[in-house]
């Protein structure tokens, strides 16, 4: 089965037979009507892809080109708990679905390990009076909202494939998600930052034959090679060189065998971070403490990558790579317009926070067929915006497989042309790092 194939299908079982399946069950279609499970979905979901900001007459205008055309009015009636709870489902379904790129990355770096995943959340808020059933920080304030909704997101760079959004309480601890503790392949890499910084679990990642790299927590106890405590400032402080790269022992009970890479960082850089580590915990209402300040002078890595596998540059490159999944939530964020509504009645602004999501996906489905990640150099935001200018299109397709296939086509012609990233000197794009991987000045 071609990649074209495999998209088309997966579009056709979430947005015809599957959004069906789920309006029944959700009880969101307890009448035969033209606004039925699947056109309100395919409606929502592509309005959202052409649009981030889609209004009421791009719903209907959706609607029409699904076949079944509606009036505004009609939508404006439909945005209700059994619709939020539908639409849930359907996003739900959108994740089982396993579409990996139709080439793995030949990037020397990246096809060392089986995969390459990067892991983070990201906070979307919610109307307030949505707080029973997305319960956030509590208040009223963007820093402690009352409802708000996280989404866990795995990406691997190797094959491109998405894991999730997996849904929870804003809230919710990273350390306790649901991906935590999720199976990866064995030869892969797990690229985590300090709100998944467990010790349980990366021995059991290690057992399993998974490379771990993570920034090091400023409160983790570290022993050297031969067990004794380092005294972690003092031992830095005392390093001659501007890069280190040693054998430790983190934490008590499990003595985790890692390598730590210790890298200092410009004085403008350790300026920036001690303002921004003190406005954090001023928001917070705690304090910093002193030593914790002053540790913002280096960059701290911890990794079971073995030498062999990855020098200390290359740990460094991969390090910086677990960005481009905050550049995965920036596009979904401002291009796709998650978290923003042109709606003021909270379940119409939930309504479309699961569209987009849903959306979100089915661009990346499109992102990978055009040939992402393998094709070296290529923008992702620039191949999902190429992907978004053939939403309309998909949704009048959507019943005809033939004619689905064919759009998806034209949207690879599309992401082939003027999606390049092109290279940068002073702020290197990630393809440069993976070629020809450095450490100063471009520390993560």
């Amino acid at each position: 089965m071609s990649k074209i194939t495999e998209v088309a299908s997966a579009l056709q079982t979430v947005l015809l037979d599957g959004a069906d399946a789920a309006a029944k069950d959700s009880g969101f279609r307890e009448r035969q009507s033209k606004l039925g499970g699947a056109v309100f979905a395919q409606a929502l979901v592509f309005s959202c892809l052409a649009n981030p900001l889609p209004t009421l007459d791009d719903f209907a205008q959706a609607a029409a080109c699904a076949g079944h055309p509606a009036t505004p009015q009609a939508f404006q009636g439909r945005f209700t708990p059994e619709a939020a709870d539908f639409l849930r489902r359907v996003l739900a379904d959108a994740v089982r679905q396993a579409i990996a790129a139709p080439e793995p990355s030949t990037l020397d770096l990246l096809a060392r390990f089986s995969a390459v995943s990067i892991q983070d959340s990201s906070k979307v808020v919610l109307p307030d009076c949505l707080a029973q059933l997305w319960r956030g920080n509590g208040g009223g304030t963007p820093d402690g909202t009352a409802s708000a909704v996280k989404l866990q997101v795995r990406l691997d760079l190797r094959q491109g494939q998405l894991t999730g959004p997996f849904l929870e309480h804003g809230r919710a601890s990273d350390q306790r998600c649901v991906l935590q503790t999720d199976e990866l392949p064995k030869g892969g890499v797990r690229i985590t930052d300090l709100g998944y910084f467990n010790l349980d679990e990366f021995a059991r990642l290690d057992k399993e034959g998974v490379y771990v790299l993570s920034r090091l927590l400023s409160i983790a106890i570290v022993h050297d090679e031969d067990g004794r405590r380092l005294d972690l400032l003092l031992w830095l402080r005392r390093r001659k060189s501007e890069v280190s790269d040693v054998a430790v022992q983190v934490g008590v009970e499990h003595r985790w065998k890692a390598r730590l890479i210790a890298i200092k960082v410009p004085r403008k850089v350790y300026r920036q971070r001690r303002k921004r580590l003190l406005s954090d915990s001023k928001d917070r209402g705690a304090k910093v403490s002193e030593e914790r300040l002053r540790l913002c002078r280096w960059t701290l890595l911890v990794t079971t990558i073995p030498v062999a596998l990855a020098s200390t540059a290359e740990v460094v490159v991969l390090a910086r790579l677990r960005w481009q999944i905050e550049l995965l939530f920036k596009v979904w964020k401002s291009d796709v317009g998650l978290g923003r509504s042109n709606g003021k009645k909270p379940y119409r602004v939930l309504c479309e926070v699961y569209a987009k999501l849903i959306a979100a996906v089915v661009q990346h489905w499109l992102v990978l067929v055009g040939g992402w990640p393998e094709a070296k150099g290529r923008s992702y935001r620039k191949a999902a915006k190429a992907a978004r200018k053939v939403a309309t299109s998909l949704c009048a397709a959507l019943v005809d497989r033939a004619m689905l296939e064919w759009q998806i086509q034209v949207t690879v012609l599309c992401q082939s042309a003027g999606t390049s990233s092109y290279k940068s000197r002073k702020d290197p794009r990630a393809f440069q790092l993976t070629e020809e991987p450095t450490i100063f000045g471009h520390t993560p």
